[in-house]
């Protein structure tokens, strides 16, 4: 299974820095997609949310995705998929 992680964010974002710098700091690799820079991002965002401009909207390899995780539930989520 493909390690593949895909990160929708906006550098303005407080929780998206915290979710990369935790990613940076456990060495995972990802996509990250600015959704100021990148308009199909920002449309993807609000298919996955609802229509809700929350992020980050972080995508994982098994199709699952989580908006604004806390960093334990992020950490949690890549424990679960062996990541980490």
């Amino acid at each position: 299974m493909s390690n593949e992680i895909t990160m929708y964010s906006a550098d303005w974002c407080s929780d998206c820095r915290r979710s990369k710098r935790l990613l940076d700091s456990l060495e995972v690799e990802y996509t990250l997609i600015d959704v100021e820079n990148e308009p199909s991002g920002a449309s993807k965002v609000l298919e996955m949310t609802g229509g809700s401009q929350s992020i980050p909207v972080i995508v994982f390899s098994d199709g699952t995705h989580l908006v604004e995780p806390s960093d334990i539930d992020l950490k949690s989520k890549l424990i679960s998929l062996s990541i980490i």
